[in-house]
């Protein structure tokens, strides 16, 4: 591993903000840390950076204990928030001050900066200052000033938070595709699980100081292993009492449910395709109706709980009060230490060809 983080502990006044945080991140990779506000993911960051100390643990940047060290000696370079850039100095002074301070000679710092405004696509905006940028350019040059001194490794403290949705989204790639042509280990703190899932090659997810899981982007969201992992992640309906829903039996000391969207499917009461797999059935009436661009998510009320499906634009259309059939797939169920997954036992008697496709 070239992070490592051994039994952190850092603790606020009454609050505790890492409590016995481990982990490890492998050189070269793209790691997020996601959780929601008050999780301690930002805490995490300022400790490897050697902006906070911690109270106790060990932190190890490529095999050596850097506790002792100020951040300016663990060869880190940090891409803050709200870009801190200096307002008085052009893109090239900015992206030049880490070299300066190193003391490299003009011809070093010339032909450094160049090669970033470069690859940072800022060419031709070398003399122009912050306020004359737009947000996206302004993030582009904190993060050349950042790789300025060639640092192995690379901490962005929520990178997009400060920019429009429409930049940010082209950004998530930009970073993502630069990060891996420079080869730098990088960690960024996000509470985005779209921008986590889209640019981490692994995430870890923090709540309440600790780690709950860390893993790829499609294991965490297959395979969630705490009740809070399985909550946060997606878009997901928390039900109590499961067992009411046809095809689902309660597991003793499982308490409650997790259903998202993609274990739900609802058909309108004439699709034929129903007709074996009625033991499997729920009725449900669309609450509400939300249009998200290339399907519909609709809310149904199923036995009092509301459920999140979509829907395809190409299906027929549905209309608020509808009465639909809905099929629950299968759901995480969990107690306060674990989640499991349960399948619809109903659909489990089904031979292949008889279960329910969507259709029109």
């Amino acid at each position: 591993m070239y992070v490592e983080l051994r039994h952190i502990d850092k603790s606020f006044g009454g609050f505790k903000a890492s409590d016995d945080v481990s982990f490890g991140v492998e050189k070269g990779r793209l790691v997020a840390l996601l959780g929601p506000s008050g999780s301690g993911k930002t805490t995490i960051l300022r400790i490897i950076a050697g902006l906070e100390n911690p109270d106790a643990g060990e932190i190890v940047i490529d095999g050596q204990v850097v506790n002792h060290l100020p951040g300016s000696q663990r060869g880190i370079g940090f891409v803050f928030q709200n870009y801190a850039l200096f307002r008085h100095m052009t893109v090239f002074d900015n992206i030049a001050f880490g070299l300066k301070v190193q003391k490299k000679s003009r011809a070093q710092i010339k032909a450094r900066v160049e090669e970033l405004i470069q690859l940072t696509g800022l060419t031709g905006l070398e003399k122009r200052y912050p306020n004359q940028l737009s947000g996206g350019q302004r993030q582009r040059v904190a993060f050349a000033r950042a790789l300025a001194p060639n640092p192995q490794l690379l901490l962005l403290d929520e990178p997009f938070a400060a920019i429009d949705a429409k930049v940010r989204k082209e950004l998530r790639q930009w970073l993502k595709a630069m990060i891996r042509k420079v080869g730098i280990t990088s960690i960024f703190v996000t509470h985005d699980q779209d921008e986590a899932v889209e640019v981490a090659d692994e995430i870890i997810i923090t709540n309440l100081g600790k780690v709950e899981q860390m893993g790829s982007p499609l294991d965490i969201y297959k395979n969630p292993r705490t009740p809070f992992v399985a909550q946060f992640i997606g878009e997901s309906s928390i039900i109590e009492h499961y067992e009411r829903f046809n095809g689902f039996h309660r597991v003793e000391g499982l308490d409650q449910a997790v259903v998202r969207p993609e274990f739900v499917e609802c058909f309108r009461p004439d699709n034929q395709k129903l007709s074996g797999a009625m033991e499997a059935v729920e009725k449900g009436v669309i609450e509400e109706i939300s249009f998200r661009g290339n399907r519909l998510e609709l809310t149904l009320n199923v036995k009092g709980v509301p459920l999140i499906a979509q829907r395809s634009l190409e299906r027929r259309p549905v209309e608020l009060g509808d009465e639909m059939y809905v099929l629950i797939y299968r759901m995480y169920v969990f107690d306060q230490d674990n989640a499991h997954l349960l399948e619809n036992e109903e659909l489990k008697k089904l031979p292949p060809d008889k279960l329910p496709t969507a259709q029109q």
